[in-house]
């Protein structure tokens, strides 16, 4: 590789960076404001619902769907609609852990999840990991085991919704994967929000509770401001830069999430959930090196295939 090579592949522009800072604040002050509504008495499907509605009008008004009508336009409804009920559940649980855990410990487990993709994309989509990137996941899955503490400390629900909120966030993000080949980016942007959105409507009627005061209307509302333009910054920094370059600075938001813990809830992270956290970023951050590898190789050996490439790394 040249030296103009090498340059290309390490130069990250600053405002890209600061898009992904910016999109882990807002993603912060959505955990924050769903952990402060469901601790006050509101029922997290149906906080979960409002988070979604909000959403659709966001990606409407933001996307001007009056203008542009390819954002309707689908090649596979029910896989759409499928990858919307994923992303719903993977709010829901989420929602649900932050009654009982503390912030930092649910994106924490949230953060096994690049792990995870990468146990799942081989089964699922036939991207095999090679035997390194397993020790990898197994040292991410170590460090959930050292959040959770099983057998220790009494193992909460809350950790069993983290887990079922990585779950179901990763076969949303491999569906992505699957679909971004056939599907227009604002379609799939926009059927994630309105398939929950339609489809849960019961259970938020259901389960709808009427918000203590003003605040609590402002904040629920602002929910689907917070998770809406929070990704619609990401799409901007990630048409700036690749995913492998930004993919460290997400693992900022870790310092978002202790910060409001601490300051709105007065709760700190102990030893062992800051040690877990190390390991499970050190472990993603492993594996995120080991694809750029491969996609150097890829390159440097035209004629190898990306699965014999795939396992020797």
């Amino acid at each position: 590789m040249t030296t103009s090579a090498q340059t290309s592949e390490q130069a990250t522009p600053t405002s890209a960076i600061l898009l992904v800072f910016s999109a882990g604040f807002l993603f912060s002050c959505l955990d924050s404001s769903a952990k402060f509504l469901v601790l006050s008495g509101l029922p997290a499907p149906f906080v979960s619902w409002v988070r979604f509605a909000v959403h659709v009008v966001l990606v409407l008004v933001l996307f001007r769907s009056w203008a542009n009508p390819g954002m309707f336009r689908v090649t596979n409804l029910p896989m759409q609609v499928l990858r919307g009920i994923f992303l719903f559940g993977s709010t829901i649980f989420n929602f649900a852990a932050l009654k009982t855990l503390q912030l930092a410990e649910t994106t924490s487990i949230y953060f096994f999840a690049p792990m995870l993709i990468t146990a799942l994309a081989g089964p699922l989509l036939g991207e095999w990991a090679g035997w390194r990137r397993w020790l990898a996941i197994l040292a991410g899955f170590v460090g959930v085991l050292i959040i959770a503490r099983p057998g220790i400390i009494a193992l909460q629900i809350g950790h069993l919704y983290a887990v079922g909120s990585t779950i179901s966030y990763c076969l949303y993000v491999i569906m992505t994967r699957h679909m971004s080949a056939s599907e227009t980016p604002e379609s799939l942007i926009f059927y994630s929000a309105l398939a929950p959105a339609l489809l849960m409507l019961p259970v938020g009627v259901y389960t709808a509770a009427m918000p203590a005061s003003t605040l609590h209307w402002i904040i629920l509302l602002m929910l689907g401001f917070f998770g809406g333009f929070g990704h619609w910054l990401l799409i901007k920094a990630y048409k700036q830069a690749t995913t492998t370059a930004l993919a460290p600075y997400p693992y900022l938001q870790m310092v978002w999430m202790i910060g409001f813990g601490y300051f709105i809830f007065g709760q700190f992270p102990d030893g062992w959930t800051l040690a877990g956290a190390g390991i499970i970023v050190a472990s993603g951050l492993y594996i995120v090196h080991r694809e750029h590898r491969l996609r150097l190789k890829s390159r440097s050996v035209p004629m190898a295939t990306d699965g014999e490439l795939a396992k020797r790394l």
